[in-house]
């Protein structure tokens, strides 16, 4: 019988087994077991088509409680409880308190939310739907903030939960970066939605773990709460007088000083885009890929489907790009009618 040669094998192929045995070798992120999801990483087709890059969504909307910060979250809950701690107090009455409420009921640890009286109904609902005590305290989250720093110090078992400034909430979210890299997709950019700078922290932490130095991050914020990219233009943190963007997810008034360090040091390009942008960006989304996220993700979004902000990809034509799609509790059917009112000016059900 005659010999039939092997079957070619592609330098991508090639490739992607290199960096599967690469990754192997490469300490991977423990998360504890049934808190997080490992996400679907899609490509899109029309984003692929709008930019000439090869577009991969890494999906962290489908995580459990709906964005990436349970990433976090269930790492750092789940470390405090081997610490000893039985009770978690975290000051947001957004995607973070719920990220922490989801967490510490599936490790059966008491959560109590402290938030001010600005929280969104459908965050407060979120929230206590997961079995946490909430507390509405104050005007602002810096009155709710202080309410519940007071409350760990009642308490030995208790432990505060930060939004998004603790190292062990960004080595939880570095756990995207062992997932792109177990599924062999390095990619040349990757862009990411910036508030505080917890999830910015997360990657460059991944990114360094697997020496992948050379990827660029491009972080999107919305022109009301850009406070990295008025961080990076000034060389230092920058306090902002207040958050004027529909995108409150986005709403630290400081990013965090180790996200702005870490920028300055690894490949970075600080990206804003508008309200308008972010929104539209939403049902881009929407009506590409069937998942509903918050302005807060529409902004990295927005680099991609927007006409003005697509030039920042422009030296990424023919190459991978990755689209953290970090998600977002607050958000319905209802919300983005309203959104579409009052940013673009649409009536409900179409233009």
């Amino acid at each position: 019988a005659l010999m039939r040669a092997p079957p070619r094998i592609g330098n991508t192929q090639i490739r992607r087994s290199l960096a599967v045995l690469a990754s192997a070798a490469v300490p991977n992120v423990q998360l504890p077991s049934g808190l997080v999801n490992q996400t679907p990483l899609i490509q899109s087709l029309p984003l692929s088509a709008l930019t000439g890059c090869n577009v991969l969504l890494k999906m962290d909307a489908l995580q459990p409680s709906g964005s990436f910060k349970d990433r976090g979250m269930a790492f750092m809950c789940a470390t405090l409880q081997a610490r000893g701690v039985t009770d978690l107090v975290s000051s947001s009455g957004g995607n973070a308190g719920l990220a922490a409420s989801a967490a510490g009921r599936k490790l059966g640890m008491r959560v109590r939310v402290i938030v001010p009286e600005t929280t969104k109904k459908i965050m407060l609902d979120k929230i206590k739907a997961e079995g946490a005590d909430v507390e509405v305290h104050g005007a602002n989250w810096n009155a709710a903030d202080e309410r519940a720093r007071q409350l760990v110090a009642e308490s030995d078992a208790a432990a505060y939960v930060p939004p998004y400034e603790d190292p062990l909430l960004w080595e939880g979210h570095s756990s995207i970066i062992d997932e792109l890299a177990a599924a062999g997709a390095k990619p040349d950019a990757i862009v990411l939605s910036v508030g505080g700078g917890g999830l910015l922290c997360g990657v460059i932490t991944g990114l360094r773990r697997h020496g992948w130095d050379s990827v660029r991050v491009l972080t999107a914020e919305t022109d009301g709460a850009a406070c990295l990219a008025r961080a990076l233009e000034a060389g230092a943190p920058v306090r902002l007088d207040g958050i004027t963007s529909i995108a409150t997810s986005l709403g630290a008034l400081q990013a965090s000083e180790t996200a702005v360090r870490l920028a300055q040091e690894h490949p970075t390009t600080a990206c804003t885009v508008t309200d308008a942008e972010a929104v539209s960006a939403c049902i881009s989304l929407l009506d590409d890929h069937r998942v509903l996220v918050e302005p807060a993700c529409g902004a990295a979004l927005a680099l991609l489907y927007s006409e003005r902000r697509r030039g920042a990809l422009a030296h990424f034509k023919g190459k991978t790009v990755v689209v953290i799609v970090c998600g977002g509790g607050g958000v319905n059917a209802e919300i983005l009618d309203q959104w579409k009112r009052h940013v673009l000016g649409e009536h409900p059900g179409g233009g």
